[in-house]
């Protein structure tokens, strides 16, 4: 077991190496301080260690910065279609549609979706069809059935053998007439003309006059595209001509046409008027199109309509639509609306106990973008009835976000609360100090309060990212002073990264004793 004296020396080596970035010769240290192998090998960890630390730091702060701007993002029409669209080229172009992670974590088949999933998007294709089947053997009821279709079909396809495409044909005969609605279905269409390719290259005459069938179809890719150009044009030029040949286009519920049928609701939208409105209300809710997207989309640009009838369309999606894409573009919609109605139907979503926890994550972050919904100080309210880690996580950023007088002490008090977990104290920790609120003072005072080590911690990396130069005098007072070794050389490292000047020589300091 290291010495106390050889954990703080390594810890210094540590310091002044990563403060060799801003300038510090690590030679010239090292010159004047040998330093042995063990020595070394604990710089090179601590640089390891720091590069994992940014790395943490980095994914925290993305992830706010990624909900922000995508709050920017679904607010601007223009940025949409244009994502929108080359998701739809990238995806044109892709052979295969990953399976998501895992999205019903209290399912019992999470585990079994999980594992089938790793199988497939590592190759393993003859596994991941024995385990997508063995899941619905298992857990026949499971949220995951439906998908799991289409995924053991894909495997199957490539796997290759003429039995294997033929299962997984009636696979995907089977999910349609079973699971109509399925998420994939519009995938699943497309498998289905490769699997028939694939057969009728070797000699299966059934498979062959389908591919030909489908060949003969009138609604091509090309002519859709020049359709969609010239409906867009005559739409600028004269919207009353345009607008029933849209609407025609909208009422084909066929395969083939969804693609055309996803730009037409994009032009229908740009002319906000009663008669697109009733088209919107239609393919959302009325008499919902068939295709997910189209149904999605149409939801998506009902955020621009304000009128009791859309704000009743949302709200029955959120209360009855079993597509959770349907219900997240919702919460969106109805943030966009604005209306004492739409916030309260967010707000009672939030508390609903029985409601997703993800889609309850995301009625908490939109009601905290909108001003009229009270901001933090409903989150605050809220913040005692929510159940689960991940919800009061996602309301404590939510909060920090706002950078607010009355968030900023709530914060504080969530990270010095014993009976939230260390996790939640941690995550409130961070969230009030980027704030820019959180002094050096107040940071010296917290951690002589704490006792975990983990939370420590927190406070000494909270430290690192501040301004204020107190901050800076205390993490020189932690390396200095603190009793256990570990949090001395985490406050080392730290200090390592500071442009303050005087953390050189202080650093120094420590080596001469």
């Amino acid at each position: 077991m290291p010495s106390m004296m050889t954990m703080t020396r390594s810890g210094v080596l540590a310091g002044l190496a990563a403060l060799g970035i801003a300038g510090v010769s690590a030679a010239g240290i090292q010159a004047q301080w040998p330093v042995n192998p063990q020595e070394q090998a604990a710089v090179e960890r601590a640089r390891a260690a720091l590069e994992v630390a940014h790395a943490k730091m980095q994914r925290v702060g993305l992830a706010a910065e990624l909900d922000v701007r995508q709050a920017a993002m679904e607010q601007s029409r223009a940025e949409v279609e244009a994502v929108r669209e080359s998701m739809e080229l990238a995806r044109a172009d892709m052979e295969l549609a990953v399976p998501p992670e895992p999205w019903l974590q209290q399912d019992p088949a999470a585990k079994s979706y999980q594992a089938a999933r790793e199988a497939l998007t590592a190759g393993r294709y003859a596994e991941a069809a024995k385990a997508f089947a063995a899941l619905r053997s298992a857990y026949p009821t499971s949220g995951y059935v439906a998908d799991s279709y289409y995924y053991q079909a894909f495997a199957l396809y490539r796997v290759g053998g003429t039995r294997d495409l033929k299962s997984a044909l009636e696979l995907l005969a089977a999910q349609k007439e079973e699971f109509p609605d399925a998420r994939n279905r519009a995938d699943a269409e497309t498998l289905r003309v490769r699997l028939e390719s694939q057969l009728a290259r070797q000699g299966d005459a059934a498979a062959a006059e389908a591919v030909a069938q489908q060949a003969a179809d009138p609604c091509k890719s090309d002519e859709q595209s020049v359709r969609l150009a010239a409906l867009s044009a005559l739409m600028n030029m004269n919207a009353d001509q345009a607008m029933p040949l849209l609407k025609e286009v909208l009422k084909s519920r066929d395969t083939c046409s969804a693609q055309l049928r996803r730009q037409a609701v994009f032009i229908v939208a740009q002319k906000m008027t009663d008669e697109s409105v009733g088209i919107l209300l239609d393919l959302a809710y009325r008499n919902p199109d068939p295709d997910p997207e189209v149904r999605e989309q149409a939801v998506f640009w009902l955020s621009q309509v304000h009128s009791e009838e859309a704000l009743a369309a949302l709200q029955s999606i959120l209360k009855n639509s079993k597509d959770e894409s349907m219900q997240e573009k919702a919460i969106f919609a109805l943030s966009q609306q604005g209306s004492v109605g739409a916030i309260q139907t967010l707000k009672e979503y939030a508390e609903r106990a029985d409601a997703p926890p993800k889609l309850r994550e995301t009625a908490i972050f939109w009601i905290a973008q909108t001003p009229k919904a009270g901001g933090a100080k409903y989150l605050i309210d809220l913040y005692p009835r929510l159940e689960t880690n991940a919800l009061k996580e996602k309301t404590i950023a939510s909060i920090g976000q706002r950078k607010l007088p009355e968030g900023h002490a709530w914060l504080l008090a969530r990270a010095r609360d014993p009976s939230e977990s260390v996790d939640v104290r941690k995550n409130a920790l961070f969230w009030a100090g980027q704030s820019g609120a959180l002094s050096g003072a107040e940071l010296k005072e917290l951690y002589g309060t704490l006792t975990d080590p983990d939370m420590k911690k927190q406070v000494i990396f909270v430290a690192s990212q501040s301004k204020d130069k107190d901050a800076v005098d205390f993490l020189m007072d932690v390396a200095k002073t603190e009793k256990d070794p570990e949090l001395r050389k985490t406050a080392v490292f730290w200090l390592g990264q500071s442009t303050d000047p005087r953390v050189a020589e202080f650093l120094l300091s420590l080596i001469r004793g």
